[in-house]
C-alpha cells in the first residue's frame, strides 16, 4: 500500500486505564503493558498497525507529562517532538486540539486518523483499506467521520451510532444519533434493530476543518498563541505556551464534545474484527475460551466447576479455581480482585474510588 504524505495519525495514549484495575496501575496504565505476553505493548501493537501505511514521521502520540518517558522509551523510533506531553490529565478532545494546530503547521492539507491505543484489530488489511478509505473520504469532503461496528451482543459499555441516509458509492452514512453507554434492554433493542453500530472510537477528519469544528467548543486557547517578535511558527514557544496554558481546556470527549456537537457527521461500518481492550468484560468476550469457557491469560491456573471466568495472575503464581461461575479474578502487585464480569466497569471504577480513600494511593 503506497502512503500518502497528507495522511497523519494521532494515538491516544494518555489515559490511567482504571477499567482494568489492578492489572493496569496509575503507574503503568494498561497502554504501556505487554498485557497478553505477546512481547509488544499495546501502545507498540497500535504503532505497528498504524505504521505500516501512514508515513512514520506523521505519527504522534497523546500522552500525560507522567508517561513520556515511557513512550520514550516503548517508541525510539519515534520522533521526539511527535510525543505530545500534556501538564494536566485532561479528557481526549483538548488532546486532539493540541494536535490539529501542531498538525496545521506541519502540512495544512493534512488528513488525521484519532486511534485509541488500547484496542484489538483482527483483520488488519481490512483495517487498513477501511481508514485509507476514510482518510480519502474526509480529505475530499469537510465533515467528521467515525468507524462503526455491528454489535455482536448487547454490550452496554459501548457507545452506540445510528446510521442515517447513505452516500451514494460508499458504505458511510450521515449519522442520525449518539448514544453513549445505554442500559442493557436498550442495547439490546439498538442490536436488534440493525440501525446502531458500535463506536469503536476511531475519528477521522482533515485539519482544516477539525479547526472549525474545535472553534465551536473551545475557548481559543492555542488560537492566542503567537510569537511575541512576529518570528515564524516555533515548536519550543508552542511547548512553553501548552505548559502554562493547557490547563485552560474544559474536560472534554472527542465523542462528547466534538461528534454529538456537530451536524456533519459520518460514520463507516467496518468489519476489521474489532475489540476494546479497555474493561476486562469486551477482553473477555473478544478472546478465544478455554475449558468451561473460561478465558485464563499468561497465568498458571487450575479450574474446576467454574465457567465463563477470565483470569489473570502474575507469572509466578499459581491459581486454583472452584465453584466460580462468570467472574474477574486479576492480581498484581498488592491487590486481588476477584468481581462479577458482568457491567464490571461501573463496580470497578467503585472499588477504585473506595479503595483510594481508604488505603490510599500505592494501591491505585
Amino acid at each position: 500500500m503506497v502512503e500518502n504524505k497528507n495522511n497523519f495519525c494521532l494515538i491516544l495514549a494518555g489515559g490511567k486505564g482504571r477499567r482494568l484495575w489492578p492489572c493496569s496501575r496509575e503507574n503503568c496504565p494498561k497502554q504501556f503493558l505487554d498485557f497478553f505476553s505477546t512481547g509488544r505493548t499495546l501502545l507498540q501493537q497500535t504503532y505497528d498497525r498504524m505504521s505500516a501505511f501512514i508515513p512514520k514521521e506523521n505519527i504522534y502520540v497523546s500522552t500525560n507529562q507522567i508517561y513520556a518517558g515511557m513512550v520514550t522509551e516503548q517508541l525510539p523510533e519515534l520522533p521526539r517532538l511527535n510525543i505530545l506531553s500534556e501538564p494536566i490529565f485532561r479528557n481526549t478532545a483538548p488532546s486532539l486540539a493540541w494536535a490539529t494546530h501542531r498538525i496545521l503547521h506541519v502540512d495544512a492539507g493534512a488528513r488525521l486518523v484519532v486511534v485509541p491505543s488500547d484496542q484489538a484489530v483482527f483483520k488488519e488489511d481490512e483495517f487498513r483499506r477501511n481508514v485509507v478509505e476514510g482518510l480519502d473520504f474526509v480529505g475530499a469532503k469537510d465533515c467528521l467521520l467515525t468507524m462503526g461496528i455491528r454489535p455482536t451482543r448487547p454490550e452496554p459499555g459501548y457507545g452506540y451510532i445510528q446510521t442515517g441516509d447513505k452516500e451514494e458509492g460508499r458504505d458511510v452514512y450521515k449519522v442520525k444519533s449518539f448514544t453513549e453507554k445505554p442500559d442493557r434492554e436498550f442495547a439490546k433493542m439498538f442490536m436488534e434493530s440493525g440501525e446502531f453500530y458500535w463506536n469503536t472510537g476511531l475519528f477521522l477528519a482533515n485539519v482544516k476543518f477539525l479547526r472549525e469544528a474545535l472553534k465551536k467548543i473551545f475557548p481559543p486557547v492555542l488560537r492566542n498563541f503567537k510569537d511575541k517578535d512576529g518570528k515564524p511558527y516555533d515548536v519550543t514557544a508552542e511547548l512553553e505556551f501548552v505548559k502554562e496554558n493547557f490547563p485552560a481546556y474544559p474536560n472534554l470527549s472527542i465523542d462528547y464534545g466534538i461528534l454529538e456537537k456537530n451536524d456533519n457527521v459520518y460514520v463507516m461500518k467496518c468489519d476489521f474484527g474489532w475489540a476494546d481492550l479497555g474493561m476486562w468484560h469486551s477482553i473477555y468476550e473478544s478472546m478465544s475460551k478455554g475449558e468451561g469457557d473460561n478465558v485464563v491469560i499468561g497465568s498458571r491456573v487450575i479450574t474446576e466447576d467454574s465457567r465463563n471466568n477470565i483470569i489473570k495472575l502474575p507469572d509466578d503464581h499459581l491459581g486454583i479455581i472452584n465453584g466460580l461461575d462468570g467472574y474477574i479474578v486479576a492480581e498484581k502487585g498488592n491487590v486481588l480482585l476477584i468481581c462479577r464480569k458482568e457491567d464490571s466497569s461501573a463496580l470497578i471504577r467503585k472499588y477504585v474510588n473506595e479503595v483510594q480513600v481508604k488505603y490510599g494511593e500505592e494501591f491505585i
